[in-house]
């Protein structure tokens, strides 16, 4: 053990100690009575005296998280999943043996209590310890300075220590499961279902995006870890489930970054007989109604900004976008060659045999997008950039979509559904010709999504919502990795 801390051999001594005086340092039969919460809850207005009267007997357990020694007498804080409580730990009370057992306990170290509720002098409530149980011995000391940017690394690879002594991050992810389980119910409410489809697909589709690949010794075939549901949930509206939705992972072999983590957690919904219209009025009313839900108000603060989540919020097209805040005159969204010019006049660098409608996607991406910081709902995207998108009827060249932008970060993406199995074809087509130039993201093929089409799809909308950015927003959070509880990282 010579590797190891001083701190670590003497509470190694202490739990060999513990072993030879027959103590089973890591038992597993308590059963405690109350969580913290429930006693603070149930006796935290009850009066010193009405305490003492009834003589209100407890059980507990939870870790160690303070230590006031004086001697014969000691004063601990204890922490489970509902929080803190103080119990007092006094040598006359709870005995020789008990005692002893308390000096060989640490800061970290995972005890049960049994006792007797009272208020100290300063009127804390407290458990008086008649009995405790070493539960399990901690090897390692609690960090003592766990906050600040230094200790960002170490507290994603250590997420069990950052939730332990950092409070606001279990909120965060206390919040993050209120906000899942409210958007399931509301979906609920509304006749949807919840499914679960394929992590592992033969064509990665449904979005534009680069896959992991891996290889099934068994069917001697190569398979993808998803990009999206998209196309398997859209099976499903074919076979009759007219309202789905699904919350899983999704994988994109991608950039890290505050915004981006190669898994991450999406929800995506298909309402049949419903267009990107009505999912602009229904995402409003969900995500207003979660905002309020959680904050108590449709304001937040993010990071220093006010955004309000109040409906109705802002719709504009992506070509008015662009127009608001450029001046490149209307003829780049009708002439390639001048939006060509002017991607180069911001000093764009467009890959070459880009197509017009990713040129326009560019220039948006560039000049409008991160200035939409109050919700937004961005419609009317291009055809070339929406391959499983309904065609706008006023205008082919683009399609019935939207993204949702906050704080110029894209939260939803939606459209109305392509259900015309011939013109699917040949954007899937068209698609594969954009790969051949070198586009690694253009979408596959996939004939067996063709052939779900030829047998008919209702009219349908859909969306993608991204969970890991919307907890972001509603825990003022500000990297992805914040919110996500096992983000990725690089070896140590």
């Amino acid at each position: 053990m010579e590797d190891r801390s001083t701190e670590f051999v003497q509470r190694y001594q202490k739990l060999e100690n513990l072993k030879a005086a027959g103590i089973e340092p890591y038992p597993n039969d308590f059963k405690p009575s109350h969580t913290s919460g429930e006693i603070i809850s149930n006796y935290g207005e009850t009066a010193k005296e009405e305490l003492e009267e009834k003589k209100i007997s407890v059980t507990v357990a939870g870790r160690i998280m303070a230590i006031r020694d004086f001697g014969k007498a000691s004063f601990i804080h204890i922490q489970d999943r509902a929080g803190k409580i103080q119990a007092y730990i006094k040598k006359d009370i709870l005995g020789e043996e008990g005692y002893k057992l308390f000096k060989l306990c640490d800061i970290g170290d995972i005890v049960g209590i049994e006792g007797i509720l009272f208020r100290t002098r300063t009127n804390e409530l407290t458990i008086e310890a008649l009995k405790l149980r070493l539960l399990a011995k901690g090897l390692h000391p609690l960090p003592e300075k766990w906050h600040g940017l230094t200790d960002v690394e170490a507290r994603y690879r250590q997420r069990y220590l950052d939730i332990m002594v950092n409070p606001e991050v279990r909120d965060v992810f206390l919040k993050r499961t209120q906000i899942i389980r409210h958007i399931r119910e509301f979906l609920g409410e509304r006749d949807f279902i919840e499914v679960e489809t394929p992590m592992l697909q033969p064509i990665p589709g449904g979005a534009a995006a680069k896959p992991f690949k891996t290889y099934h010794n068994a069917l001697g075939m190569e398979l993808y870890m998803r990009i999206a549901p998209e196309l398997y949930l859209k099976r499903l509206v074919v076979g009759g489930l007219e309202r789905v939705f699904e919350i899983n992972r999704n994988f994109r072999n991608e950039g890290i970054s505050t915004m981006h983590n190669p898994e991450f957690t999406m929800l995506e919904f298909y309402q049949a007989y419903a267009t990107f219209e009505d999912l602009m009025d229904l995402t409003e009313e969900m995500i207003s109604g979660l905002v309020e839900k959680i904050h108590g108000s449709k304001k937040i603060e993010y990071q220093g900004k006010e955004i309000d989540f109040t409906a109705p919020w802002q719709r504009i097209t992506v070509k008015d976008a662009i127009l608001k805040f450029s001046n490149p005159g209307e003829e780049i969204f009708t002439d390639k060659d001048k939006a060509l010019q002017f991607s180069k006049e911001l000093g764009l660098k467009i890959p070459e045999g880009l197509s017009h409608g990713k040129i326009i996607t560019e220039i948006f991406e560039a000049v409008a997008e991160h200035r939409f910081i109050q919700p937004t709902f961005v419609t009317h995207y291009p055809l070339d950039v929406s391959p499983l998108s309904r065609k706008n009827a006023q205008d082919p060249n683009l399609v019935d979509r939207f993204e949702l932008l906050v704080n110029g970060k894209e939260i939803a993406n939606a459209f109305s559904e392509l259900n015309d199995p011939v013109d699917q074809k040949e954007r899937f087509e068209n698609q594969l010709k954009e790969k051949a130039a070198g586009d690694a993201e253009a979408h596959e093929m996939d004939e067996d999504y063709v052939r779900a089409l030829e047998h008919g799809m209702p009219p349908t909308a859909g969306e993608g919502i991204g969970i890991d950015r919307l907890v972001m927003f509603l825990t003022n959070s500000p990297s992805i990795r914040d919110v996500i509880l096992f983000p990725q990282l690089k070896k140590e």
